[in-house]
């Protein structure tokens, strides 16, 4: 049985793209959107690279503060290179916290779930998929199961990989 950390980092070595580009992106977005909606969902889903937004949208009963979570859990993705939520875990384990111990801005880093990052095959992580309404963890999952059916993966949520 897999720990939670093992888990999420096989779902970012298993979630890798061929190419990404703004077409990709759109696609992405639309399926994220779908998926949250049928859910009523209350989320914003934000698809971005470290200088631009790809995609943008605000669901029915999100929030103002949802686009905040979004951006800062984001940044986090981005700066580490990996998911917010692996990002959240890894500091827990060691004990330590995203201001004074890393040396960032909560204000502008947050180590929740829901940032995942687009990660190109020989290119490395040059966008991140952000979902924020959620608790943590389904906002991860909500990406995850997008990712997983748009690149044609199997049995890759958290349950699937924990053996839950």
């Amino acid at each position: 049985m897999n720990t939670l950390n093992s888990a999420l980092e096989q779902q970012e070595q298993a979630l890798v793209f061929d190419g990404f580009d703004e077409d990709t992106a759109c696609v992405l977005g639309a399926a994220l959107r779908e998926r949250a909606a049928a859910q009523n969902a209350p989320v914003v889903i934000d698809i971005r690279s470290a200088n631009r937004r790809f995609y943008f949208a605000a669901l029915p009963g999100s929030a103002p503060d949802n686009d905040e979570w979004a951006r800062r859990k984001g940044n986090m993705a981005l700066r580490k290179q990996c998911s917010s939520l692996l990002c959240g875990e890894r500091l827990k384990a060691s004990g330590k916290d995203v201001g004074p111990d890393m040396g960032l801005d909560p204000l502008d880093y947050a180590a929740h779930g829901g940032s995942f990052p687009v990660r190109v095959r020989g290119v490395g992580v040059v966008a991140v998929m952000t979902v924020s309404g959620l608790p943590s963890r389904d906002d991860h999952e909500l990406i995850v199961a997008v990712l997983a059916a748009h690149l044609g993966v199997n049995n890759i949520s958290l349950d699937a990989l924990m053996g839950g």
